[in-house]
């Protein structure tokens, strides 16, 4: 009985410890590569690693406190902190219902493109001649890029590795 309990607490700090590494890895790399992170056209290669929700769901809370902490360092401000963030964890719990990994790799290339279009446009970063559909397209783009190219190669190389996958999956 003591010992169930004994793995048990391991497991979850285990797992809190692994949450927190995820979310200051995302967020360094966000930071770390600001030119392309952020704006109306952007590539944030650490989205890539929002794939870890569709293989487990207990990754779901590093991934979104790393978005969070990323786009503190967003020129959008509070705005970004909370559209960005929102816009991550909501592609984050569509992915558990995805057949397969590319399919969960367009959930964040639909909301981002959805939810970081309109914010770009609410908060005018688009000009007169810009219409939503193309900055929702760009930013779909660049999601497209680092999630379902970047990310499911990624993800298909990391797998074969019997340590990662076992780190991945549990």
């Amino acid at each position: 009985f003591i010992l169930f309990f004994r793995r048990l607490i391991l497991k979850n700090i285990q797992s809190l410890l692994m949450n927190a590494v995820i979310a200051a890895v995302y967020a360094v790399l966000t930071i770390g590569l600001s030119p392309i992170s952020y704006g109306p056209i952007q590539v944030r290669l650490s989205e890539c690693m929002v794939l870890l929700a569709f293989y487990n769901r207990k990754w779901i809370p590093g991934l979104t406190i790393g978005c969070l902490l990323a786009n503190l360092n967003s020129p959008f401000g509070v705005t970004d902190m909370v559209v960005g963030t929102t816009a991550t964890l909501v592609s984050l719990l569509l992915m558990r219902f995805a057949p397969n990994v590319f399919t969960a790799s367009l959930a964040p290339v639909l909301i981002n493109g959805i939810f970081i279009g309109l914010e770009l446009a609410w908060l005018s970063q688009i000009g007169p001649g810009d219409s939503l559909a193309g900055v929702m397209a760009y930013i779909g783009l660049g999601e497209f890029v680092s999630v379902s190219v970047v990310g499911v190669v990624l993800f298909h190389v990391l797998l074969k590795n019997p340590v990662l996958k076992k780190y991945i999956m549990d």
